[in-house]
């Protein structure tokens, strides 16, 4: 990897992290602390970019967005998602004697991650020309 590939991660993941800081207190504003509003919201958004961006790379893989991974999914995506702030938030609600706000965060954050992925991957395939070679 060229140091201009670790360039582009690092700002992306500044780009990223800021969105999702933004992300946390306009959520946190408009919602409430009660429930991490703010993770679970980069978190879907940035898994549905995510799905998006690997099916738009493999249909087009001398594309500017191939180009562009580095800084758009190991760096954006990488830096606006945060699997580890959702696992302190969990343990928080679990410290906090509340089990079972903690077992109804993972229950609906991965599903819905996992969803939003396929929806992204989806919607980079409806748009993409007809592939013969797929």
């Amino acid at each position: 990897m060229s140091w201009q590939a670790y360039l582009a991660v690092g700002i992306g993941s500044g780009i990223g992290s800021a969105l999702r800081y933004g992300v946390s207190l306009a959520s946190m504003s408009a919602l409430g602390s009660f429930f991490p509003w703010g993770t679970l919201l980069v978190n879907v958004l940035g898994s549905c970019l995510i799905g998006w961006l690997a099916a738009t790379v493999v249909n087009h893989p001398s594309g500017t967005l191939a180009r562009l991974q580095p800084l758009l999914v190991a760096g954006l995506c990488g830096g606006f998602t945060t699997f580890s702030l959702f696992s302190l938030e969990t343990l928080h609600f679990v410290n906090q004697g509340q089990v079972v706000m903690a077992l109804v965060y993972i229950l609906v954050s991965l599903p819905l991650w996992l969803l939003a992925a396929g929806l992204g991957g989806r919607l980079a395939l409806s748009k993409a020309p007809d592939n013969p070679d797929r």
